[in-house]
């Protein structure tokens, strides 16, 4: 499994981003995914998580009504649009694939990383 995060930038407070995850390899709809994002000097945390069909969805609780994860199984591409941004948004976001069935925020049940984006978010 590869995959390759992008649609990170520099954006201006009260904005929006919207981030893919573009997948290959093993069948996308096959598993299901999450992001996680890691700001300077910070632990990677969980952002969002969305199951193999996008039917169920989970978010970190400081996040849920800005942020909205989403999937395109026929373009094997995951998505995050990301709104109303705070200069706290500034981070490298990573997507990543679940090893379980379940959606999860542990980091350690994702097995597969994309090599992340940066998004920041100024004042």
């Amino acid at each position: 499994v590869q995959l390759q995060a992008s649609g990170g930038g520099l954006v201006q407070a009260g904005g929006s981003l919207r981030l893919s995850c573009a997948a290959s390899g093993r069948t996308f709809s096959s598993y299901a995914m999450g992001w996680f994002r890691q700001a300077p000097g910070k632990q990677r945390e969980f952002v969002a998580a969305i199951s193999r069909s996008g039917s169920t969805t989970n978010y970190a609780d400081s996040l849920k009504g800005r942020f909205t994860i989403s999937r395109d199984n026929a373009r094997n591409t995951g998505y995050l649009q990301m709104n109303s941004l705070k200069p706290e948004d500034t981070a490298v976001y990573f997507c990543a694939k679940s090893s379980i069935g379940q959606l999860t925020p542990r980091a350690e049940l994702y097995d597969f990383w994309g090599q992340g984006t940066q998004v920041t978010v100024s004042s």
